[in-house]
């Protein structure tokens, strides 16, 4: 090793990060820019705010490596690794470099991502990872595989206690797709990202179908049919504005208030307009995002998961500058019904705002939950108690607001009086009952119905569902035994829920929650 350095340490320091910089700054950048694709070092100076990335094990070598200048392009393993700020709040990150071995995880570099997450935890800061890697280095076999665990491992131990972003920005395949999966959100960038446990060559042999990796695990097919992607980014630049736009709405762990910003919007006056956002006839769709764009203050809501389960809509706003996680069901998509996948969607954004300190604002407009065999065969069962399930456990301030539509299970699921609600308001257009109305007067009116003339009944059927709807639907009937607290206009809501979320976070206490060491067995 020592006759590797010269006699002059700091010449020798600058020449070997000169060597470096220009390994990643020119020679392999053009290999990623020929892919659409920016370099590692490229995408962390993009995330951070100027100047203020430091990093970190910069002279750490693969295993087996020893320390030589001459072996610079060695240097770091194929991971850049960190800390940095991001609009002026600390973040840990890490970013995988293709360039080098394709960016496979040996034993150094998965180390290095695993003291990543670690030192997150310690800060108390989020961490984001850039993910662009084949999976496991082949050439160090179990070795890869034991500090994959390792990675895993603190990902379970981050989770719930600081923010966890992946970003896939190249291909994420085998063992290695777990670690996004651990994450709370995961980015993918479109054409050039792709995720499966096996590739398209695997699929081939053992099952016969032809696909491409775009066809079998592309940003398209994650963010919309399968649900493992948060979102989908056109470019790279455009994940890492997805980054520092989720990173504005969060506290930088479990144990910090989620950032307002200032100066505060001022409440302003009710908005007559707003009442007609609602329509009277509840077989009338309309998009719940106008509704929950008009309630928070102006451009505000960032929807999660915008592609995926399109039947209900969660994502953050701000109300008076202060974060707030918003679930609401969606007419304008299957009716706005609660299937397997809206209901996984839910029951994980639930969880994660009550980790992080968000309050919680439902807007329910739903008939029910989905029927039909490939439901129930898929686990509607199941799947729906996850709902059920994330909403009893948060201790975050609870409001829902029925809309239109409660029926049922989905009534109760979707952060009823009886599951915790902290306040549960309903516009005069609600209607609170066990099913519709149509189908409750076929079951409790059948025989009144079949003596009515056939060239009749249609006519008097209507009647019954129109009575039936006055005056058993109408919410005044669920206030009056206390499990709705106030019958509101829309235009009010605005005004309403600031009064009650600011009371709520300052007052409550986590009153419900489990013994320290203490968890249940969620339905997953």
């Amino acid at each position: 090793m020592s006759d590797s350095i010269g006699n002059d340490p700091m010449s020798d320091l600058a020449s070997i990060r000169s060597r470096q910089d220009g390994l990643s700054r020119k020679e392999r950048a053009a290999a990623q820019h020929s892919k659409g694709k920016l370099t590692a070092q490229e995408r962390i100076e993009l995330l951070a705010d100027s100047g203020s990335f430091v990093e970190l094990e910069r002279f750490k070598m693969p295993f087996g490596e020893e320390f030589s200048k001459e072996k610079v392009n060695m240097f770091g393993d194929g991971l850049l690794m960190g800390y940095c700020t991001v609009g002026g709040r600390t973040v840990v990150v890490f970013a995988e470099d293709f360039t080098f071995m394709g960016g496979s995880m040996g034993r150094t570099h998965l180390e290095k991502i695993a003291k990543a997450i670690a030192l997150a935890l310690e800060m108390n800061v989020p961490v984001v990872g850039l993910y662009d890697s084949g999976g496991a280095r082949i050439q160090e076999g179990v070795m890869s595989l034991a500090e994959m665990g390792a990675m895993f491992f603190n990902n379970v131990m981050a989770s719930g206690v600081v923010p966890q972003i992946a970003v896939i920005m190249g291909p994420s395949a085998g063992g290695a797709c777990y670690s996004p999966a651990l994450n709370d959100f995961i980015i993918m960038v479109e054409k050039t990202s792709y995720m499966f446990i096996t590739g398209p060559k695997v699929v081939k042999s053992v099952t016969g179908e032809d696909i491409d990796s775009e066809g079998l695990g592309g940003a398209k097919v994650h963010s919309t049919s399968s649900g493992v992607a948060t979102f989908s980014a056109a470019t790279d630049a455009d994940a890492l504005k997805l980054v520092k736009a989720i990173l504005s709405y969060l506290p930088s762990s479990h144990l910090d208030q989620p950032p307002v910003t200032t100066p505060a919007p001022s409440l302003g006056d009710d908005d007559p307009a707003v009442n007609t956002l609602v329509p009277l006839d509840p077989k009338k769709a309309y998009d719940i995002r106008r509704l929950v764009r008009a309630v928070f203050d102006t451009d505000t809501l960032f929807e999660v998961a915008p592609g995926f389960a399109r039947n209900g809509v969660v994502g953050f706003a701000r109300l008076l500058g202060a974060p707030v996680g918003i679930v609401a069901t969606q007419p304008m998509v299957l009716g706005g019904v609660l299937d397997i996948d809206v209901s996984d969607k839910i029951s994980k954004f639930v969880r994660f705002c009550d980790s992080f300190n968000v309050p919680l604002v439902t807007f329910v407009d739903t008939p029910g939950y989905m029927p039909g065999k490939s439901q129930e065969h898929g686990g509607i069962i199941r799947h729906g108690a996850k709902v059920i399930y994330a909403y009893s456990e948060a201790t975050v301030p609870k409001v829902t607001i029925v809309v239109r539509k409660a029926y049922g299970g989905a009534y109760i699921a979707l952060c009823s009086r009886k599951l915790g609600a902290d306040l549960v308001l309903a516009y005069p257009t609600a209607e609170i009952a066990v099913m519709g109305a149509e189908g409750g007067i076929e079951i409790i009116r059948k025989k009144e119905l079949e003596a009515v003339p056939q060239d009749k009944r249609e006519e008097v059927f209507a009647k019954m569902v129109e009575e039936y709807r006055r005056e058993y639907m109408n919410p005044y009937i669920s206030a009056a035994r206390g499990y709705v607290d106030a019958v509101i206009e829309p235009a009010s809501t605005r005004r309403t829920l600031a009064s009650a979320l600011g009371k709520l976070t300052a007052r409550k206490r986590r009153r419900n929650a489990k013994p320290r060491g203490v968890h249940g067995d969620m339905p997953v």
